[in-house]
């Protein structure tokens, strides 16, 4: 089994899709980076290599009780567009990356951060697994706090930097430029699937087989 897993971070309708409550706000930053055809890409090549593929969506009960009365910042704006509410088409991961029978899909994500509310770091540690890829939503969002933690927490973090999108071209720039460099090692799709293959190969060749 690789030691690498892939973990996609809220690539649900209401971000991805046309209609989604979210989606004019990051469309244009999705077309500017060609995430989603990237992840797929990724994400198929990723499975052949056995690398874990970790779905960790976000959602809540329809009245958002689990968050603050009050709220403000991100998760304002997520009550005031009714996104990612259970039930609903806008929280279903998008149909092109529907999770697999060996996927993993983590439950309880009711905030930014991926390893906060969730068993993302008990799975990822009884796999075995030592690097963690990261694509999603927002890219200095949900994306960067999942990254800070992996890196808090030891993991070798790499961001897939044209595999994320957030609301605005400069705040994906200054992310991917500024942000990324200091908790993880950012690179495009096509670097992070040439390490994983060439990890690979090499695990091959000390067992004496080439595939």
């Amino acid at each position: 089994m690789s030691a690498t897993a892939l973990v996609l971070i809220e690539y649900q309708n209401d971000f991805t899709t046309e209609g989604g409550a979210l989606h004019g706000a990051v469309q244009a930053v999705m077309q500017s980076t060609g995430m989603l055809g990237h992840t797929v890409a990724t994400v198929k090549r990723a499975r052949e290599l056995g690398v874990t593929i970790i779905h960790a969506p976000i959602s809540f009960t329809p009245d958002y009780h689990e968050l603050s009365s009050t709220p403000y910042g991100i998760l304002k704006g997520v009550v005031d567009t009714k996104a990612f509410r259970k039930g609903t088409p806008g929280a279903e991961i998008v149909d092109v990356l529907a999770p697999q029978e060996q996927d993993i899909v983590i439950e309880g994500k009711r905030g930014l951060d991926a390893f906060a509310s969730t068993n993302l770091d008990f799975i990822l540690r009884a796999r075995g697994i030592t690097k963690v890829a990261l694509g999603g939503f927002l890219t200095n969002c949900c994306v960067e706090s999942t990254m800070r933690t992996a890196y808090e927490k030891g993991y070798d973090v790499v961001t897939l930097t044209d595999c994320t999108a957030t609301v605005s071209e400069e705040e994906q720039r200054l992310a991917v430029e500024k942000n990324y460099p200091m908790f993880s090692r950012p690179m495009t799709h096509d670097a992070f699937l040439a390490e994983v293959e060439s990890g690979a190969a090499s695990a091959d060749a000390s067992r004496g087989y080439t595939r």
